[in-house]
């Protein structure tokens, strides 16, 4: 779906730039999205936050064992 109208960025490629590793600011800055009109900056933080999520890049610390543990889903 469609985002941001203004720059035409859609949830894709929001997504897959957030599944790189980039914040919101890295995106804003990368796509333009939420730079015109801002009415799309609520929906595609919420799809960078959504990603982030889903996806955790860093193992969750076991501070029982002091040792890393996987995430659930792996």
């Amino acid at each position: 779906m469609i985002v941001c109208v203004c720059r035409r960025i859609s949830d894709r490629e929001i997504t897959r730039h957030a599944r790189a590793g980039m914040g919101f600011d890295e995106i804003q800055f990368e796509l333009g999205v939420a730079t015109q009109c801002g009415c799309c900056e609520e929906t595609a933080r919420d799809v960078v936050a959504q990603c982030s999520a889903s996806e955790p890049v860093a193992a969750i610390h076991n501070t029982l064992t002091g040792a890393p543990s996987l995430p659930a889903h792996a």
